[in-house]
């Protein structure tokens, strides 16, 4: 046999790769394990958007990460009542860690865990800092205004975030068990 020959995916393939993991990442991100606010959650989406953005890349993988993400943080403002600013916080946090993590995906697996680690830390820090303004400042359902300190103080739980470091064993395995398939799907 000869070696194969990389062949770009069809839009049609790229727009169902969106939908279906969008869904994925939505139901993930709906179905996770509660938390006190402000983090309020935990969720099984880290390990689905990380493996696509390996398998599928930045550009495909942002889109479903962003669409899923809104979508299964809405869930959880309506069902849960969490304040609406929990919406765009989860996609402003997550949606760039296509770009960090899509930078490594080809240039071999320390780097990609090192992308993978960079990539939940700017998710916790993404959630962190504007917390920490919240907070201090009473905005969004955060309360009455408070000092920088206790602002901060009250914003310490988003490290919890870093509890997704702990998916990325997980990332690893679904990215080789679903490599094949997406090569087949003309990702490469």
């Amino acid at each position: 046999m000869g070696a194969e020959t990389y062949r770009k995916p069809s839009p049609s393939v790229t727009l169902a790769v969106i939908i279906v993991f969008s869904a994925l990442i939505a139901i993930s991100t709906f179905l996770s394990i509660k938390l006190p606010e402000p983090l309020g959650e935990i969720t099984w989406a880290p390990p689905i958007y990380m493996a696509l953005i390996v398998l599928a890349g930045s550009s495909t993988s942002f889109e479903a990460i962003a669409v899923g993400s809104f979508l299964g943080e809405s869930l959880n403002v309506a069902w849960l009542g969490w304040p609406a600013i929990y919406v765009p916080g989860i996609v402003w946090a997550r949606a760039p860690e296509a770009l960090i993590i899509g930078w490594a995906r080809k240039r071999g697996t320390k780097t990609l865990v090192a992308s993978m680690v960079l990539a939940t830390v700017f998710e916790t820090l993404a959630f962190f800092f504007p917390d920490w303004l919240f907070y201090t400042y009473g905005l969004f359902g955060y309360g009455s205004p408070s000092s920088v300190t206790t602002g901060f103080y009250a914003a310490l739980p988003d490290f919890l975030t870093l509890l997704d470091l702990l998916y990325i064993p997980l990332a690893l395995l679904l990215i080789r068990v679903a490599r094949p398939s997406f090569r087949r799907l003309g990702f490469d």
